[in-house]
């Protein structure tokens, strides 16, 4: 099957790529890779292959990409498809996602995710804003430009549609994790809990599992994939996916200014929106019906899958569940409630530790540095010598570049160009390899800390947009992981 990329590769741009590097796709049945040419001008390009194993779920993808691409929505352009093969081509959008920028602040500034916490990275809000500000056009505008009919598995978040969910929920979740329930008044439960989900319009194109790690970030701008579950439905669901996203931990203050931004935004394009209170009301439910089904992929994939990394999710599920039941459910679902009390005398009494999310309080801490040749290798200051140091002069150099010449490699504009570089990208891809696998070793050897440095001639782009990319691969790939960033020449 890779090799079917390369021929679609060879087939579309004229050349096989000179790398090809397999890429983490962590809960996704599907296979990602980087591939990269490493020629001069236009010859110079990266492009993501996949393989999906569902023809109908890659037709749907495939179909939904072209449209909302079409309407001048911020996806990747799909080069080059074999549908038979399950296979295709589409736009590197780059590495960093809005979780891995969140979680990258958060360690910059000293402030892990913690369920309960308070503390947000204020740098982060804006991009929020943004994402909020495109979601309305992908509800409204890819409503009429996408093709229902190859939405997959259902057409419409229909009733049929919520009950799966709902069944998802008790099934992988609340049976996996013995959580004791009454079978009949659960299910008297779900029937309200669904009737009152239909309330709102479906008139809408629900993305499904619009989520920061479903957020690219490049250029300081908001990209977006994984659309391919999309399908009729009401607004209400992706703001809630969005807002409520477990690891993300989003402050309740914040998300409240953070609903209203988006409400702001979808006024204009969906009258409906214009009655607050009654929108309010319904996306509560909204949010009932979302945690529930984040619930049951964290059991499936954690306790049945035994990806225990899916579990460290669960405290702060239980922790928006706990709120969400201080304020008061908008519907009277008894057996719910007690199972959802459950939950969160389980889960959330951990909270203020956080001990089993995203704290790291010991264990393996790394420090990422950016310096400059000129001034030489820095030294070891952990005193073991451990871990690499990667020379990137050999790249393309933004100095050269007299617009850039005075910015760091920690504006966008300077990514944006690295980003464009095929070379760079491969540079990239094979130092996060060798990084990730000596963290899982030293994880797993008990070790304490590990040195990953990247120098360039004057210490100022290159160097620091490695630096800084790394970090936010890493607080995104092991959450548990203790960060130190360093930057010795800005």
């Amino acid at each position: 099957m890779k090799e079917r990329l390369v021929s679609l590769a060879d087939a579309r741009f004229g050349s096989r790529p000179d790398s090809v590097v397999d890429l983490a796709a962590d809960g996704s049945t599907r296979q990602y890779y980087r591939l990269a040419w490493r020629g001069a001008g236009e010859g110079a390009r990266t492009v993501i292959g996949a393989i999906g194993p569902d023809h109908e779920e890659n037709r749907a993808f495939l179909s939904f990409a072209g449209a909302l691409r079409g309407a001048g929505l911020p996806v990747p352009e799909i080069f080059a498809a074999d549908e038979e093969a399950g296979a295709w081509l589409e736009e590197d959008l780059g590495d960093e996602t809005l979780f891995a920028a969140l979680s990258a602040a958060r360690a910059a500034a000293g402030t892990p995710a913690r369920p309960g916490a308070e503390a947000f990275p204020a740098a982060i809000v804006p991009l929020y804003r943004r994402v909020l500000e495109v979601l309305p056009r992908f509800q409204v505008e890819g409503y009429r430009a996408v093709d229902f009919d190859l939405a997959y598995p259902r057409h419409a978040f229909d009733q049929q549609s919520i009950r799966w969910d709902l069944n998802y929920f008790k099934y992988h979740f609340l049976k996996l994790a013995n959580v004791p329930f009454n079978e009949q008044r659960l299910e008297d439960d779900f029937a309200r809990l669904t009737g009152y989900l239909l309330e709102a319009p479906a008139d809408t194109f629900l993305y499904r599992d619009f989520q920061s790690r479903n957020v690219m970030i490049r250029g300081g701008a908001p990209w977006f994939i994984d659309f391919q579950g999309g399908r009729r439905g009401a607004p209400h669901y992706d703001v809630a996916s969005l807002l409520y996203d477990a690891k993300a931990a989003i402050p309740a203050a914040l998300r409240a200014e953070l609903l209203e931004h988006y409400l702001g935004a979808l006024e204009p394009l969906y009258p409906a929106a214009r009655d607050r209170e009654r929108f309010r009301r319904l996306f509560t439910g909204f949010v009932l019906a979302r945690l529930m089904q984040a619930l049951g992929a964290y059991g499936y994939r954690g306790f049945y899958e035994r990806k225990r990394r899916f579990l460290e999710s669960v405290p702060h599920a239980a922790r928006n569940l706990e709120h969400l039941l201080a304020a008061g459910l908008p519907l009277a679902v008894p057996e719910l409630e007690r199972v959802f009390r459950r939950i969160v005398e389980r889960w959330g009494q951990g909270a203020s530790e956080a001990g089993a999310a995203a704290a790291p309080v010991a264990g393996l801490t790394v420090l990422v540095r950016s310096f400059s040749y000129r001034d030489g290798i820095p030294a070891d200051t952990e005193g073991h010598g451990g871990g690499f140091v990667f020379d990137c002069r050999a790249l393309p150099n933004p100095h050269h570049v007299p617009e850039l010449r005075e910015l760091t490699g920690l504006d966008p504009a300077v990514a944006a160009y690295l980003e464009r570089s095929a070379e760079a990208q491969a540079f990239f891809a094979g130092a996060v390899s060798l990084v990730d696998a000596h963290v899982e070793r030293w994880l797993e050897r008990g070790f304490g800390s590990l040195t990953v440095a990247f120098g360039c001639t004057g210490g100022r782009h290159r160097s620091v947009y490695f630096a800084a990319r790394l970090a936010a691969h890493l607080a995104e790939r092991h959450p548990r992981v203790a960060l130190r960033v360093t930057h010795a020449k800005i």
